[in-house]
């Protein structure tokens, strides 16, 4: 009987997540054929650099933080394509040309991009809020981006750290006070005079 060596061996347990992801990435693109393509390149990335993962968290943690970036790239590919519906008879030429007026202007205007002000504070809010979360304690501050940002279940963050769930929320709670306090120094104060 052989060994299975490593990489086999996070190959079988990928797998066993598939269904999971590909649950997970439909409920985010809303397309099947994008959610595909999401978990396919999540497990390209895992497979090309198992040694990536160090066992810090579990497999599924780690899958899932590299599909949430795939996610939000396949997102970022979509906004940027422009789709045209093409009808029987019609070449692509025809289809593209008919986005714009003889002037060549476009036949519909362009949606309203926001002010560049109201962004560029917004960018800063969350680079603010960034600083704010690496300053929490490495234990409050995980479980913080476990719960918020991975939307892992207390359930599973209290398996994974082996913590009991009323420990948990008391370590969710003081996390959102001392970001709240950070905010309010760092951010908001500062948006008063200004």
């Amino acid at each position: 009987m052989s060994a299975v060596n490593p990489t086999q061996e996070i190959v079988i347990q990928i797998e066993a997540l598939r269904p999971d992801l590909l649950r997970f990435a439909r409920l985010q693109l809303r397309n099947d054929a994008w959610a595909e393509d999401a978990v396919q390149e999540t497990m390209i990335a895992v497979l090309q650099r198992p040694d990536a993962f160090a066992g810090q968290s579990s497999l599924k943690t780690f899958v899932i933080g590299i599909l949430k970036h795939k996610i939000i790239d396949q997102m970022r590919a979509v906004k940027r394509e422009v789709h045209l519906e093409v009808e029987d008879g019609d070449s692509e030429s025809d289809a593209f040309d008919s986005l714009f007026l003889k002037d060549g202007h476009f036949r519909d205007p362009q949606k309203d991009w926001g002010s560049p002000d109201t962004l560029l504070q917004q960018q800063q809010f969350f680079e603010i809020l960034q600083i704010c979360v690496d300053k929490l304690p490495k234990s409050i501050g995980r479980i913080f981006m476990m719960r918020e940002w991975l939307e892992l279940e207390t359930e599973e963050i209290c398996k994974e750290l082996g913590i009991s769930t009323s420990n948990c929320w008391v370590m969710l709670y003081r996390a959102r006070m001392r970001l709240k306090e950070c905010l309010e120094l760092n951010w908001f104060n500062t948006k008063i005079g200004t």
